[in-house]
């Protein structure tokens, strides 16, 4: 099911022997676009610092009762390495945060989470130092802040769009599927939804997004409300309309079919 990164913000965070403290914000690996850190802010635990939780320690998630349960202990996240969240994260800090945790690299496979789609599977997984690539910089940085490219301006090929809402965000792999894009500036009441794969580029710098679509096929785009549901047959007619093929699903790659375009 898709989610919405804003709704899962203040979730409740909680380690195998009580409650750690609460959803800040989120790290977005802007290579694959997946979710790769939750950021908590454990108020009077640890001396007040905030700490990172990948997905890989989940153990389930309550929506109910807007909690992220964790298989860890506090004192085990209590002794993780520390990083400097006002600096970019390095991939250094990744490979020590990896390294405490016996968690073997995401990076460096085809899978979103190392050879595989899902986090949980590397959960269970030994540490090794597989996935590496020869020559990456430590400092090469990859993760993004959600916050942060939350306002960014999203360009057409024919003028401006909006701007950056939101994220959707799949409550299994962890994957950002949409970017959702506030556009009321040009039709009022309109958020419209746009996958990272379709931008043609994002300037970190200027903060804009770049999408290959033109305003027009932007605002006739399927109607879709900020608190409806995303349907599968929403999503089949969304791709359909910017001549994208539909997506493959767990259901489907499991029959072997193909969603029909």
């Amino acid at each position: 099911m898709l989610r919405s990164l804003k709704l899962l913000e203040h979730y409740k965070v909680k380690a195998t022997d009580g409650d750690l403290g609460s959803v800040s914000n989120f790290f977005i690996d802007d290579e694959r676009w997946t979710v790769r850190y939750l950021v908590v802010d454990t108020g009077g635990f640890f001396g007040g610092r905030n700490v990172l939780i990948s997905p890989i320690s989940f153990r389930g998630v309550d929506f109910s009762a807007r909690a992220f349960n964790l298989a860890l202990t506090r004192d085990r996240i209590n002794n993780s390495p520390s990083v400097d969240l006002d600096k970019p994260v390095s991939r250094q800090h990744e490979r020590d945060y990896y390294g405490y945790y016996g968690y073997p690299y995401y990076w460096g496979y085809g899978g979103l989470w190392g050879a595989d789609t899902y986090p949980g599977a590397m959960a269970s997984a030994g540490y090794d130092r597989a996935g590496e690539r020869p020559g990456e910089p430590d400092a090469d940085v990859h993760l993004r802040s959600a916050k942060e490219i939350t306002g960014y301006h999203v360009e057409g090929t024919d003028g401006a769009i909006g701007h950056v809402k939101d994220f959707m965000v799949d409550d299994e792999s962890w994957a950002i599927r949409y970017m959702v894009i506030e556009t009321s500036n040009w039709w009022l009441g309109k958020s419209v939804l746009v996958a990272p794969d379709w931008t043609s580029r994002i300037s970190w710098l200027d903060r804009k997004v770049y999408v290959d679509m033109t305003r027009s096929a932007i605002q006739s785009s399927p109607q879709w409300g900020v608190d409806d549901p995303i349907s599968r047959a929403y999503e089949d007619a969304l791709h359909r309309h910017y001549g994208r093929m539909p997506l493959r699903r767990k259901s489907d790659a499991s029959t072997g079919n193909r969603i029909a375009p």
